[in-house]
């Protein structure tokens, strides 16, 4: 019998969640991010899912996209961070892959090259976030240098990314936005700017593309709750089974340092799920999961392997009962919430040795 940890991945549910990111911004065209192994849920599986839904898609490296053209997607790929080395233009022009240029050496390589037909480029301006793109009097001079080269540069786009568009005070966001749409009219750019925050609560922010991440997964990245109309659903449900219970009297240690101690007569289930698989060990005791679709709360540092948590007050929880980590009926945003961290390190944290386990995206619920 195998191990009964699996992540399950709700494909429809994907598709929903793509649809509603869009319906937010009906004049923008929205694609769809696929970096981290679609933030841990299996990048070819969702792009496979959200092909002809989703007009383009995004990665952070040339290999994952290498990776989507190897398993015969044939949607437009941006590469958010762009080339790594001048030797990539090769494979960027052999996949017809789109590239954010974000540095003076890559300007230089892309204006070096000699393609068989120009390349797409979405030059980045750096509007207060401080690691990629250039300065708005930087971004002017590349951006007429690479309209002067039309036989090396096509489809030109200013993208940039917001600091701070998850927060409630959005004084931050403000001044970003503000920066980069005077550039945007300066040049007649298209633009890419909202990521999942902005797409939710900065409906200014949409440009001719946005580009929404987590929210696709079903994780909330505001400070505050979604807007009324939006309902996210989550795609991945990490699920386990109980392996042992054992009955402990008051005042028993349970775990490695003995950090929880028994104030009753308790019910302790192991549960086989732990920080090898992807957990977060910084898991406080009382961080939720579902037993038998009843909460309950961990009790004792969670191990490589193994976690532990309290089945006093589900009485019929014994072992093979079923265990939610996070998703359907507990939200990954709470769960991280216990672990002091965001839904976004627990997702793309689920190691390779948890079985991805997908239900179809039907075709009902793509055109839904």
């Amino acid at each position: 019998m195998a191990r009964p940890l699996r992540a399950e991945i709700d494909l429809a549910a994907l598709c929903r969640n793509y649809r509603a990111a869009s319906a937010l911004a009906p004049q923008s065209r929205s694609m769809a991010v696929l970096k981290a192994d679609a933030y841990g849920h299996g990048a070819l599986a969702c792009a496979r899912a959200l092909t002809g839904l989703a007009p383009a898609f995004a990665v952070a490296t040339i290999e994952e996209a290498v990776a989507l053209r190897d398993g015969g997607i044939e949607t437009p790929i941006l590469l958010l961070e762009g080339i790594f080395e001048a030797a990539e233009l090769t494979t960027v022009e052999a996949l017809s892959l789109w590239q954010v240029v974000h540095s003076e050496w890559q300007l230089e390589a892309v204006l070096a090259y000699r393609p068989r037909r120009p390349l797409p480029v979405w030059l980045k301006f750096d509007a207060g976030m401080h690691r990629l793109g250039f300065s708005a009097d930087e971004l002017r001079r590349h951006w007429a240098r690479l309209r002067q080269a039309p036989e090396r540069v096509t489809d030109l786009h200013l993208i940039s990314h917001f600091s701070s568009a998850d927060l409630a005070d959005d004084s931050a966001f403000q001044n970003q936005h503000a920066q980069v749409r005077a550039l945007g009219e300066a040049l007649g750019a298209p633009l890419c700017l909202a990521n999942s925050p902005a797409t939710l609560q900065h409906p200014r922010a949409h440009g001719a593309w946005n580009r929404p991440g987590v929210m696709l997964y079903g994780s909330n990245p505001l400070e505050g709750a979604l807007p009324a109309q939006v309902n996210l659903e989550p795609v991945m449900t990490l699920r386990s089974r109980l392996i042992a219970v054992r009955t402990l009297e008051a005042g028993e240690v349970v775990g490695y340092g003995g950090r929880f101690r028994t104030r009753r007569r308790s019910r302790i289930g192991v549960v086989a799920a732990g920080y090898g698989d992807g957990y977060d060990r910084h898991a406080r005791d009382g961080t939720p999961v579902l037993v038998n679709g009843q909460r309950c709360p961990i009790a004792g540092r969670v191990s490589m392997d193994m976690l532990t948590v309290d089945i006093t007050e589900v009485a019929a929880a014994d072992v093979g009962s079923e265990v939610v980590l996070w998703g359907r009926g507990l939200d990954v945003d709470e769960v991280a919430g216990h672990c002091d961290t965001i839904a976004y390190t627990l997702l793309t944290g689920v190691l390779p040795r948890v079985p991805r386990v997908y239900l179809p995206a039907t075709a009902a619920a793509q055109a839904s």
